[in-house]
């Protein structure tokens, strides 16, 4: 089986854990790796993460609502963490965000430091108790290029598909990204059957199937715009069959999470099985021809 490159990484395959509860630790990291994973982004490392919010999770028939942040964990525990995966030469990408472009980029270069060797700027986290309501190209302009400045690991911007995608994933190009995830959670909510209120007492970051016909038409759309540095597709991976659509509008490697919620190592070892059996030797997803489409939007 070829190897795939991601962000630098020469992994086994185009199946990538993405960032969450679940990576939040380091035994689980290291399982999903021996259970196959190509690679695992970490839960999203942050200097001073909020404090005393309540963070959980609402399942639904179509996937999951979370209001959860950033990992609690010191980023001297990620630091000692991650050095130990490097030391073991582990595909682990790192998850990062901070209050400020120039926090970001002093924790990017501190991370450089441990001999992790790839990044993925957490950057559009809908959940903190203010919302992110600004995501806009001039902030992720800021943030990536800041951190560009201090680190010159490969690193992927992480955006939640929506308006002004395109000119949002080109301020992330313009600052100096090698790749983006496509896509962060969105807004959603469900109402509570037994009070009628909403769950979580709010909206909060939506993941899930419902999310995946989004996803592939943005992808889709910013190949034919023009748009040829790597993505990374996120949003409602379930099966092989998930993975191998993702791979045909132009992504190069497929995030999973929500489904792995449930029996989280033999989902994963699922999906990788049904993978292999759809798309054969993993190789480097070609990107589409560029084409503009009458009447795209973006």
């Amino acid at each position: 089986m070829s190897d795939v490159t991601i962000l630098g990484l020469s992994i086994a395959n185009h199946v990538i854990v993405g960032s969450g509860l679940l990576t939040d630790q380091e035994r689980n990291i290291r399982r999903l790796i021996e259970r196959g994973a190509g690679a695992v982004v970490t839960k999203t490392i942050h200097p001073t993460p909020p404090q005393g919010l309540d963070e959980r999770i609402v399942r639904l028939p179509v996937g999951m609502l979370n209001s959860t942040t950033y990992s609690k964990r010191s980023v001297n525990h990620w630091l000692q963490v991650l050095r130990s995966f490097a030391d073991d030469r582990l595909p682990v990408i790192a998850s990062l965000h901070a209050d400020s472009p120039a926090e970001l980029a002093a924790l990017a270069k501190d991370v450089e430091a441990t001999g992790c060797r790839a990044l993925e700027l957490g950057i559009s986290c809908l959940n903190e108790e203010d919302g992110l309501e600004d995501d806009n190209p001039d902030r992720v302009y800021a943030y990536t290029s800041e951190t560009r400045s201090r680190t010159s690991l490969p690193m992927s911007v992480k955006l939640a598909i929506g308006e002004g995608l395109q000119d949002r994933v080109r301020a992330a190009i313009a600052g100096g990204a090698d790749a983006v995830t496509v896509s962060d959670t969105i807004s959603g909510a469900a109402v509570s059957p037994t009070t009628g209120d909403l769950e979580l007492n709010g909206v909060f970051g939506y993941s899930g199937p419902g999310i995946k016909p989004l996803v592939l038409a943005a992808i889709w759309q910013l190949r034919r715009r023009g748009i040829d540095l790597p993505v990374l597709g996120c949003g409602g991976v379930g099966g092989g069959r998930d993975v191998a659509d993702y791979l045909s509008v132009g992504a190069n490697a497929a995030q999973v999470y929500t489904a792995l919620h449930t029996d989280m190592y033999q989902t994963l070892e699922r999906i990788l099985a049904e993978t292999r059996e759809l798309i054969g030797p993993q190789t480097d997803a070609p990107v589409p021809e560029h084409r503009e489409p009458e009447g795209a939007v973006i």
